[in-house]
């Protein structure tokens, strides 16, 4: 089976200079944990929940979520974003993916084609498959 079989296609991207609160809640919304970061259409960084969370907890501690959520509304993606990416090809096997996030110790893989962002893969994605289940179910 191949990364394109199981990825999703066209993920939601941000942008490295929207701030953090937008993409939190974005995240809360779309009930998804990582979101590549482009910019002039090519993948920069990516973000993850934690990344967010991360931020709010060490800048805040003590302040409660009112100075969490405000301080969160100052900070930019680029600020807390992971630069060196771990990418997947469309072509590549589904074990190969999943040994990359093991030995990364990361919960997806932006998918390139070229230079192009077509997708992401996320555990979710490899549960699926383990589970029986596909993106059609």
């Amino acid at each position: 089976m191949k990364v394109k079989d199981v990825m999703t296609a066209e993920p939601l991207t941000i942008g490295r200079n929207d701030v953090l609160s937008l993409t939190g809640d974005l995240m809360t919304q779309r009930q998804v944990r990582h979101f590549p970061v482009v910019e002039s259409g090519r993948l920069v960084g990516i973000l993850s929940h934690r990344d967010v969370v991360h931020a709010a907890v060490s800048s805040t501690m003590g302040y409660g979520s009112k100075a969490s959520d405000a301080f969160l509304s100052t900070v930019a993606v680029k600020e807390a974003m992971t630069e060196e990416v771990v990418t997947a090809s469309p072509d590549d096997d589904v074990a190969s993916a999943a040994r990359a996030m093991l030995e990364h110790r990361i919960g997806c893989l932006p998918v390139l084609s070229g230079k192009d962002l077509v997708g992401i893969i996320t555990e979710s994605d490899l549960l699926q498959i383990v589970a029986g289940r596909t993106a059609e179910d």
